[in-house]
């Protein structure tokens, strides 16, 4: 039996909650929106009339899918070139969901989705459920199959694994802008002294240009290692400007919900780079370089109003 208009608005108004939950769960918005289209398809082909509450069933088909998907893309992510490091969401972008509470922004920062790689599918599934979206044990329960008491087990299992990583301060907008300010005039400054004062000692820094843009396929560690690499990173040449294909503008924003340098080439965001900020300071530097990564920042890019940049490198 076809869809009606109304089925179609009712799945439509579904939408932005559940691909602000396939992204929390896959790290990519394309997966998302590809997961979100599926569950459609199957929604379409299901018996409608038999389907009593209309959100968890949706739910149910989605996380399953991208649990599914999740299985194999540990298997694709063995043979990824260098680090892998999640899509990022610009400001503003729908898909990053609910922000009113502190957990639920946490839970789409960049540093708690790349935490969230080391947790087994179902740790994760159970733990986005939960912690962004409110689920019960019973209602989480029922959408994965378990009982109530293997919920509970599994999601304490999975806060301890995200808790054990560098735990984030939240920031206002304002300061957000004020510590990428900060961040740059040390990086840029020639010097590695004023930027080894704004990292904690075991500072990272992690690239992912999924072997298409040059990037280290370690992590370097350490507040003096980052530093050094950092200042080599904008420091200005010709063969940089080449690699990005002209003159780059370098913004601060914001990202996932944390303080983000944007760096654009005629209107085409070349890099995002997220700070994951502590009392102590910045802690880590996530730099997405693949391209294929950053066509929505793009496309968000092109419809913000970002003003001028900082400043022009290269």
């Amino acid at each position: 039996m076809p869809l009606t208009a109304d089925d179609i608005d009712r799945f439509e108004a579904a939408r932005p909650r559940l691909e602000a939950i396939a992204y929390r769960l896959l790290g990519s918005a394309g997966e998302a929106e590809d997961a979100v289209q599926e569950t459609f398809l199957r929604w379409q082909a299901a018996d409608v009339d038999r389907i009593e509450v209309l959100e968890a069933w949706l739910t149910k088909v989605l996380t399953n899918l991208c649990l599914n998907q999740l299985t194999s893309a540990r298997a694709r992510r063995e043979t990824y070139v260098g680090q892998w490091l999640p899509e990022p969401l610009l400001a503003g972008d729908p898909m990053l969901g609910p922000a009113e509470t502190a957990e639920q922004r946490e839970s789409v920062s960049y540093a708690v989705l790349t935490l969230m790689e080391r947790l087994y599918p179902n740790e994760r599934a159970v733990y986005v459920l939960r912690e962004a979206f409110g689920y019960s044990h019973r209602e989480i329960a029922e959408i994965l199959d378990v009982t109530e008491a293997a919920s509970q087990q599994i999601f304490h299992r999975a806060k301890k694994h995200v808790a054990d990583g560098k735990a984030r301060t939240e920031i206002d907008e304002a300061a957000t802008r004020r510590i990428v300010e900060e961040f740059l005039a040390a990086a840029t400054s020639g010097q590695t002294e004023p930027l080894v004062r704004l990292l904690t000692k075991d500072a990272i820094a992690i690239g992912d240009g999924g072997g298409k843009v040059p990037a280290r396929a370690k992590a370097v560690e350490g507040a003096v290692a980052v530093a050094k690499f950092l200042w080599g990173l904008f420091k200005p040449g010709k063969a940089k400007r080449a690699l990005v294909g002209g003159a780059l503008e370098v913004y601060a924003w914001t990202a996932n919900g944390d303080p983000a340098v944007v760096a654009v080439v005629d209107g085409r965001v070349v890099g995002v780079m997220c700070l994951e900020v502590t009392a102590e300071g910045i802690a880590a530097f996530r730099n997405q370089v693949n391209p294929d990564k950053l066509e929505r920042a793009t496309a968000r890019w092109a419809a913000a109003d970002h003003g001028e940049p900082l400043f022009n490198a290269f």
